[in-house]
């Protein structure tokens, strides 16, 4: 009789406790299979709305539904078992007030059965995270570029690049760590910002486009993996999935069409006797 050790989860205060430590690695991920592939080598998953733009081909994240991050986060659960999944409040369904924030985090955790949650702003926010915090809500802070008030800002672009920009952007840090959020991402941002900021908060600093110094890094999967047409600067190649898939999918249609595929190995043959 075979005896498998349970996978613990990571959670919340594990990533945390990373500060300063090894770099935190960590993906989006929004199918079960995906998560499947990358749970053993990433810390924390973040189930992003920036599906909305690579699952669904919308041009902003602003129409992403709480009902959407419910259902991909279900499907990240199903296929990981390690990491920590974390999932985005989408925009409209937090800023309200307080109280509406936790209606829906406590919402998106128990019918998703993830770990935390996140949301984007910074000083404005900090009440939000502080009552989140006090009632048992792990939260993940997101600052800098924050795509859900893209119709604000009028275009994803760097910030925190003057000196008056960027001590905005370390005010907004300072005042979501104070708050309680056990980790901070920093998306867009000029490097030596993103540097002081992991140095003067007290949460780890997770970069999208911030700095090689900061306490981790997260990457959009499919843009990491060549599958996405555009990527921002900050984004690095690891592989170009995407041609390879075109082939593929070139080589089968070409088969299907010269009737050499199916071949005898993958057909049913009847039954003897």
């Amino acid at each position: 009789m075979s005896v498998q050790s349970a996978v613990r989860r990571l959670t919340a205060p594990d990533i945390r406790a990373k500060k300063g430590g090894e770099p935190i690695v960590s993906l989006t991920a929004y199918h079960a299979h995906t998560a499947r592939l990358i749970d053993p080598h990433v810390d924390f998953m973040l189930v992003g709305d920036s599906l909305g733009m690579v699952m669904h081909g919308m041009e902003t994240t602003v129409p992403v539904t709480v009902d959407m991050m419910i259902l991909q986060g279900q499907a990240v659960m199903r296929g990981s078992a390690r990491a920590l999944v974390v999932v985005d409040l989408p925009f409209g369904s937090y800023e309200g007030s307080p109280q509406q924030a936790f209606a829906t985090a406590a919402r998106v955790l128990k019918e998703s059965g993830a770990g935390a949650v996140k949301l984007e702003g910074g000083r404005r926010m900090a009440e939000t995270v502080r009552f989140l915090a006090d009632r048992g809500v792990p939260v993940m802070g997101h600052v800098g570029l924050t795509p859900q008030a893209i119709n604000t800002l009028g275009s994803f672009k760097a910030l925190g690049r003057d000196e008056a920009s960027a001590a905005l952007i370390l005010d907004d840090a300072r005042s979501i760590a104070d708050a309680g959020a056990f980790s901070i991402v920093l998306e867009a941002i000029s490097e030596p910002l993103a540097r002081q900021i992991t140095q003067e908060v007290a949460p780890p600093t997770i970069a999208i486009g911030g700095s090689p110094a900061c306490d981790g890094q997260i990457l959009v999967l499919e843009d990491m993996l060549g599958l996405s047409d555009r990527v921002p600067r900050f984004v690095k190649k690891f592989a170009e999935i995407g041609p390879a898939i075109g082939a593929a999918v070139e080589a089968y249609a070409s088969e299907v069409r010269a009737r050499s595929f199916p071949g005898p190995e993958h057909v049913y043959a009847p039954k003897k006797g």
